[in-house]
């Protein structure tokens, strides 16, 4: 599978999308598509790009239907001629590589209340469990629906560990308690067979190609002394350890059923 991306440069900032702190934006880019943009000067900075690039790619592995991932090239003089201050230090703060999600036009949000394919739902808790996303529930549930099939968006809010950047080995073992609050859960009646098909699909060769897709300006850190490399590795670990122990959260998903 090809796990590359293509980098686009953004030429027309559209309108902001007000959802959460981040300030994601519709914007338009050089090949005449329209983007939905999440800037490195927002709220958890690369970090979040960061989360956003790894949690897509597994999905994408996993066989979920996601838009297409990009990454978003800022110039320097980009935004100077907006005239919302908050929106113009946002994109001050964005000038280079940020991450960019294919616009789904006419997508509605998806209404819990759908049943959907009971395998599929599994999969979608199954790679939130693994990823640590918090942030797919009834109260946000980050699923559009697109011309009668259901789309995964946003993992932003997925390897929250890399906020504290310490005990990660222990991190990557927790049970994620948040399953809890999926908003699939219920539905989540095939998580053993979710299981098993990740089982195929991924692995740490999958695991290293997907690590060495972040850019090396996403790995210039303040709160650590890591080389790029070194960051890299840890999220290989991460992962590597998780994909080694998935009883861990996949037995937390059941109970939380139960």
């Amino acid at each position: 599978m090809d796990l590359s991306l293509r980098t686009v440069t953004v030429m027309r900032y559209i309108l902001p999308l007000r959802e959460g702190g981040s300030l994601p934006a519709l914007a338009e880019a050089d090949d005449d598509f329209k983007y939905v943009l999440k800037f490195r000067g927002g709220g958890h900075g690369v970090k979040m790009l960061i989360s956003e690039l790894l949690g897509g790619k597994i999905a994408q592995v996993l066989g979920l239907k996601i838009p297409e991932l990009v990454f978003a090239n800022l110039d320097v003089d980009f935004g100077r001629t907006e005239a919302d201050e908050e929106i113009q230090d946002l994109l001050k703060f964005s000038e280079g590589l940020n991450m960019g999600l294919h616009f789904l036009s006419g997508a509605i949000a998806y209404d819990p209340s759908v049943k959907i394919d009971p395998l599929l739902a599994s999969k979608i808790v199954w790679l939130d469990a693994f990823i640590t996303n918090i942030d797919r529930t009834f109260k946000n549930t980050n699923l559009l629906m697109w011309h009668k099939e259901l789309w995964v968006i946003d993992n932003g809010a997925s390897f929250y560990f890399h906020h504290n950047w310490q005990n990660f080995d222990a991190a990557a073992k927790t049970p994620f308690k948040y399953v809890k609050d999926h908003v699939l859960l219920k539905q989540a009646s095939k998580l053993d067979e979710a299981d098993a098909f990740a089982k195929t699909v991924l692995n740490d060769e999958v695991f290293r190609q997907i690590v060495e897709l972040i850019p090396l300006e996403w790995l210039d850190w303040n709160d650590t002394e890591m080389s790029p490399d070194e960051i890299r590795d840890v999220y290989f670990n991460f992962m590597k350890t998780r994909f080694a122990n998935t009883e861990i959260f996949v037995n937390e998903a059941k109970n939380a059923r139960g």
